[in-house]
């Protein structure tokens, strides 16, 4: 979801190669078996759509995978013909797949389409105008259409260890000031100590400067791997851990996410993105996805996560289990 290595992109014609040759084979690039159910609930008089064929793709990291099962489980249990083209490498490699029509549809975040795939300098603190606005470029630009998005968020954020927010008495990054500076340590991975959108931006913005001696110091901070951090937080190695908010990890370790009150990190709200020649032929796939998309809250993705990052369950079980829970399918 995040900046990606240039490398993915050199690699780009290998892979598609390999989702063409896994097409014409029949072969699934995530593998394994679709299950499906009857469609009840709010789902009860969704429009049929057996004889329509169509590809789902996601990209490789689980939240992704996730989503995009319960997509597929959805539309085959609606009557689709669906082939499952989840856990593409790489956001570049699963992009230029949708672009060319490899895949018809892929679950994909707002602020990466706004400021990655559209490369536009600046996000959007509103999430409905910032929805808004990736939906009408990317449609202008590339025929996508952007479905109405989730209430899920899957954003950068700082979280604490439930001791940490009972010591100081803090919910949100503004009250970071309030903790004493020598205190104030933070565990990053290095892309986000150096991105423009990342730590120092932030520091910033809540009038606490990296480097100041009334700020943050340098030395207060830490560098982790990306899966590092959320152990480190919890071990006490630091004060702050850089998160993503819906991070099953963050529920199994207990930790608490401060809010950012000032809005300063980018929003990242997912939405299903349909082929636009697809999306005209049968439009009745927004009414199928649309109450189900409305149930995909940050808690609801923590839970489901953390059965896969945490548990070691399949991703194609939780999504169907979620479904099966909510009401939509049996």
């Amino acid at each position: 979801m995040r900046t990606l290595s240039l490398r993915l992109v050199a690699g780009l014609a290998a892979v598609l190669g390999l989702l063409a040759a896994t097409a014409g084979c029949g072969l699934q690039t995530a593998g394994g078996f679709i299950p499906s159910g009857t469609l009840v609930g709010d789902l009860e008089d969704a429009p049929d759509l057996s004889g329509v064929e169509l590809s789902v793709g996601s990209k490789n990291f689980n939240e992704n995978i996730i989503l995009g099962k319960i997509a597929l489980i959805l539309l085959k249990s609606a009557g689709a013909d669906v082939t499952d083209l989840t856990n593409i490498p790489g956001s570049a490699s699963a992009r230029q797949a949708h672009l060319t029509g490899d895949i018809d549809a892929m679950w994909e975040y707002t602020g990466t389409g706004w400021l990655q795939y559209l490369t536009q300098p600046d996000p959007i603190p509103d999430e409905e105008k910032q929805y808004e606005a990736v939906r009408d470029l990317d449609l202008e630009r590339n025929d996508l259409v952007w479905l109405p998005p989730a209430p899920m968020n899957n954003t950068y954020a700082f979280a604490i260890t439930e001791q940490s927010a009972q010591k100081y008495g803090i919910t949100t990054l503004s009250e970071i000031a309030k903790v004493p500076v020598a205190e104030r340590t933070f565990c990053v991975e290095s892309e986000f100590r150096d991105r423009n959108d990342g730590l120092e931006g932030m520091l910033e913005t809540y009038g606490i400067p990296l480097g100041s001696a009334q700020g943050v110091p340098e030395s207060n901070l830490k560098t982790f791997q990306t899966g590092a951090i959320y152990d480190a937080t919890a071990s006490g190695n630091c004060v702050f851990g850089e998160v993503f908010t819906t991070d099953g990890r963050i529920l199994a370790l207990d930790l608490t996410v401060l809010e950012d009150d000032k809005r300063y990190f980018p929003n990242y709200n997912v939405s299903l993105v349909v082929r636009k020649e697809l999306f005209d032929e049968h439009p009745e796939i927004e009414d199928l996805m649309a109450p189900v998309t409305a149930k995909l809250t940050n808690e609801e993705l923590l839970a489901m996560n953390a059965r896969v990052d945490v548990d070691g369950e399949e991703p194609t079980d939780v999504a169907y289990d979620w479904l099966v829970d909510n009401g939509f399918v049996e």
